[in-house]
């Protein structure tokens, strides 16, 4: 995208950034399933292949064959170790076992202990979301500032524009606590 020009452009891009970082937060919340077994669970995690990562939906099919068990058919065998080693690294507390081709990942019950390294999990995935939006924030800035010194806003404007990306940064981490916090109430609930 080319760098915006006058301040409406960047407001726009800035708002779309940073609504675009809850939205991220939101589908990896949605993979956060509380004791039901969801594809959208595995779709966070990524794998070492071909030397690259790519996600794991590139490296076999999910598959939800029952209440408390996800599959991955994994299309080729040489990934079969990679897929599985990535399941367990993900950091979501899953223990797959290899059967052939096919990951077989059992879905643990929901212990207070699980739900304590879910609630670990919900809250780095906000925090990502917080990071992801400071950086937009900065990147708005610095554009701003060019604008200035290309003349395109005044120095007055200048500051009242920080404190207008400023605010619209506040509103923004305030969703991805409120999200945060709603999950949390899920996890514990369930």
């Amino acid at each position: 995208m080319s760098t915006p020009t006058n301040w409406n452009d960047l407001k726009k891009d800035v708002s779309h950034r940073m609504d675009s970082a809850v939205d991220v937060l939101k589908k990896e919340f949605a993979g956060l399933r509380t004791g039901r077994a969801a594809a959208s669970l595995l779709e966070p995690v990524v794998v070492e292949a071909y030397g690259q990562t790519m996600p794991i939906t590139q490296c076999g099919t999910i598959g939800v064959p029952e209440p408390r068990m996800l599959t991955v058919q994994v299309w080729d065998k040489g990934l079969v170790k990679a897929v599985e080693k990535s399941i367990r690294d993900a950091g979501l507390g899953l223990n797959p076992q290899t059967d052939g081709q096919v990951v077989r990942v059992p879905i643990p019950a929901l212990n207070e202990e699980r739900r304590k390294e879910l609630q670990k999990v919900a809250g780095k995935y906000a925090e990502q979301a917080r990071i992801a939006v400071r950086n937009v924030r900065r990147d708005g800035l610095d554009i701003l500032k060019k604008m200035e010194k290309a003349g395109h806003v005044s120095e007055d404007e200048t500051k009242k524009h920080e404190k207008d990306i400023q605010s619209i940064t506040d509103e923004t981490i305030k969703k991805i606590d409120e999200a945060l916090s709603h999950k949390e109430k899920e996890i514990i609930q369930v």
